[in-house]
């Protein structure tokens, strides 16, 4: 199924069709602020499973990333200290990818490395998507990260690739080629990991 949705006056019912996907434990590729991702409900372990088989992900040895609808809803999933909130607080939402020390509340897939990375994107169609659904999404690059191409911007070309191994592809417009900037504060230090599309401010 391929649905279009827009940052503003998108129609709900098309949202309502991606959410009760992932809700059922479908796969989505869908568009953020950076390139087009592919996730699901963070919350379901088969689900998750899933997206790690289809990327090649071991998550004993990659950090996993969930998106989250806004600060509010980051400390139930992973710790989090006030110079870090507040640095997150003015990058976010944005193009970065903070990888925090991850809560008890995620399932143990997660916690094979006990680290996650926290996701707000800058784009009203995945955060909608997010609040709707009430958890995080499970979120992973369309593509390799050193390996994304002009074609992967494509909703169509997207679609025509990946249509038999997902449940829902999100057209929210051409996509990104930069990726996230990456932002390691597992130790309250702050250390740009990879340097993407976001410059953070301190």
């Amino acid at each position: 199924m391929k649905v279009r949705l827009y940052e503003e006056n998108t129609n709900m019912k098309d949202v309502d069709k991606v959410v009760n996907i992932l809700k059922d434990g479908g796969l989505a590729i869908y568009p953020t602020d950076t390139v087009y991702a592919m996730g699901c409900d963070a919350l379901n372990v088969r689900a998750v499973e899933m997206i790690c088989k289809i990327k090649n992900i071991n998550p004993a040895k990659t950090n996993l990333s969930i998106i989250c609808y806004d600060l509010s809803d980051i400390s139930a999933y992973a710790k989090i200290s006030t110079p870090v909130f507040k640095l997150m607080k003015k990058n976010l939402p944005g193009p970065f990818t903070f990888i925090l020390n991850a809560t008890t509340n995620l399932p143990k897939i997660y916690k094979n490395r006990k680290e996650v990375g926290i996701r707000i994107p800058d784009n009203g169609i995945i955060r909608l998507i997010t609040k709707e659904l009430g958890n995080p999404i499970l979120t992973t690059s369309v593509r390799n990260d050193d390996q994304i191409m002009e074609y992967d911007t494509d909703p169509e070309l997207i679609y025509e690739e990946y249509m038999n191994l997902v449940d829902v592809v999100v057209d929210g417009g051409y996509g990104g080629l930069e990726p996230s900037t990456v932002v390691d504060c597992t130790n309250d230090m702050i250390e740009i990991v990879r340097q993407g599309k976001g410059e953070l401010i301190l």
